[in-house]
Parts: structure tokens; sequence; C-alpha cells
């Protein structure tokens, strides 16, 4: 996602220079599980934890890499680079593994926000022996309900195995239902179904209790109830240079979070008891301590101690790359 880089640069940089902001990292606590030292993957955009192969995620670069998916190890070795066979990849920017055991690719970013009037999700099951490979997919064709959005976030529901994308807007998206089955003839129209704030990717819990969407700068917990998102709480989120993808792990326990750029790192964030998907959770956690709320547009508040200084000092940034967006885009429709 290449319409931020100036600001991206910034975070980079206070990425590296506020470490000290964050607290001592202990053995329970958020740490960097792994980095990406493939000098092929430099733009990641999104994760998915392996069912088939435990340890190993799934991730992609977005815009201006080819039609290839990576297998990668929890030290961060490429095991596997996946070619899909005849796609002519525009800006793949997620990922998901479905309740088939087949991967979801999501072709579905657009910079200039509704240039594109369809999108793409390539499918193919997930490989069985991890080498460099090509592999024949199922192609869909998507539009939304109301026109062209720009979207980084692509989630399939573990039980029901229906397709989400959240659309990324700087004054707040939507979260995208598809059809109950998506069709390989004609389009798949995609309907609202919530509103959501900017979303840079997401995932379902294991279990299909939770969906987590998260930002730059911030990650945002929902309990998933009859095929709509209530929010449960803020969660904490690392400071990266360009935050852009997130998954559970296997077990439901933990988040992974990747950003871009080169030799990215790959941060493990453990959920506290009251974060728990509905499978994980102790019958003595509390009901959790966000608003139940369904979903809001408002970028949510990080929690208490350092995390509000980092926040208040990345809005700024945010506001910069904001303002240079502004000042930098062409006209484009509502």
């Amino acid at each position: 996602m290449r319409a931020y880089l100036p600001a991206a640069a910034v975070c980079a940089a206070l990425a590296l220079a506020c470490g000290s902001a964050l607290p001592a990292v202990a053995d329970s606590g958020p740490s960097v599980a792994f980095r990406i030292g493939d000098p092929r993957i430099t733009e990641s955009s999104g994760l998915a934890a392996s069912r088939a192969h435990p340890g190993v995620y799934w991730t992609h670069n977005d815009s201006g890499d080819g039609p290839y998916v990576f297998a990668v190890d929890s030290t961060g070795k490429t095991l596997a680079k996946v070619t899909m066979r005849g796609v002519h990849a525009r800006d793949v920017e997620a990922i998901s593994i479905g309740p088939d055991g087949d991967l979801y690719v999501g072709d579905i970013g657009d910079n200039l926000d509704g240039t594109w009037p369809e999108v793409w999700i390539y499918r193919f099951h997930e490989p069985q022996q991890l080498h460099d490979q090509t592999v024949d997919v199922t192609r869909y064709k998507v539009r939304y309900q109301g026109g062209p959005r720009n979207a980084e976030a692509l989630m399939v529901q573990p039980t029901t195995g229906r397709v989400y994308i959240a659309s990324k807007h700087e004054d707040g998206g939507h979260l995208y239902a598809g059809p109950a089955k998506l069709s390989t003839e004609g389009v798949n129209l995609f309907h609202p179904v919530a509103d959501v704030p900017w979303v840079t990717d997401g995932a379902f819990s294991p279990d299909g209790s939770r969906l987590v969407l998260r930002g730059y700068f911030w990650s945002t917990e929902y309990r998933w109830v009859d095929g709509l998102p209530k929010k449960l709480a803020s969660l904490d989120v690392p400071m990266e240079p360009q935050g852009e993808s997130v998954t559970f792990t296997t077990d439901g326990r933990a988040l992974m979070y990747g950003s871009e750029g080169k030799d990215s790192q790959v941060w493990r964030v453990p959920l506290s008891a009251a974060d728990l998907p509905a499978d994980d959770a102790s019958p003595s956690a509390a009901p959790g301590h966000g608003s139940s709320a369904s979903t809001a547009k408002d970028v949510p508040a990080h929690k208490a101690g350092n995390k509000v200084l980092g926040f208040a000092i990345l809005a700024g940034i945010a506001a910069l790359g904001y303002g240079l967006r502004k000042s930098l885009r062409r006209p484009r429709k509502d």
C-alpha cells in the first residue's frame, strides 16, 4: 500500500526511536516471534496461520508483485513460494483460510479509492507439501453494493464459510458480507453490514466467536453475533513501521501482527482472559472490558499507561500522513 509511504517512513523512524516507551517484555507479554528475512517479501500485507502445518504462516506482497503466496515458519524462514497459475495480480492485500482448508487471497486493493469496478478473490486448497509449486485457483469476481472502494482486509468466517471484506477510508468504512456461497459465474455482490474504522487487516478467531480488525496504530476485538460484529474491547498493538496484517494463532490464544518493510517483524501478542475467544475463555473471565455496542467509526483509544503516550505521538503522524495525502491525491467520488 504505497499511498502512505511518507507517513510510513516517519512511523518507521519513530518505531525505532521510541522503543524505550514500551514496557519490558515478559514471557507472557508481547514479543517479536520472528522476522521475515526473505528479500522477496518486502511488503507483507497479510497473514494467515496454517491449519495443515503448525507454526507456519502464509503471507504475500501487495501491489507490484506477481501472483505469489509464501509459507514462512516460526523462525522466519520461507518454506514455499506458491504461484497462482494464470493470475495477473493487481493489488493483493489480504489472505485468509476457510473452514474447508482452502486459502482465500484477496486482490482487493484500490489505492485510488474507487477506480476498479470489480476486484477478485482467488481460492486454492492449502498445499499438503511445502515446496515451491504452481497451483490452479478458483476465481471469484466481486463488486460492492454502492460502487467501488479500497479495501485491505478479507476474512472467511470459520463456521459458515462466508467471506467478509472491510473497506478502508480515512473517515471510516464498512464491513461487507459476500453471498452465503461464492459463485464462479457472474458477479458476487458484497453488501455493507456494519460500520468500521480505518482497517488495514482483520481476522476471525478459529472458533468464529471473535473478529479482530486492525489499523496502523490500533486493534479492536468484536464478538461475532448472528453475522454481525459487536465491539468488545480495544487491544494492545505493537508499534510497527506500517502495520498491515493480523491473524489469530491456531489455538486462538494470541494474535500475530505483521508489518510491511524489509526484514519485517512479526509480533505475538497473547490475549487476556477477557479477550479470549469463547472456546478458550475461562468461565470466571470478565465478559470484556470494551463497549458492548455495535461497531462505530471512531478510532478506539488504547489502554492506559505507555499506550496513551504512543497513541498521542502516532496520532500526530497520522494527521501528517492524512494532510500529505489530501494535498497529493486526485479528486475522487464519495
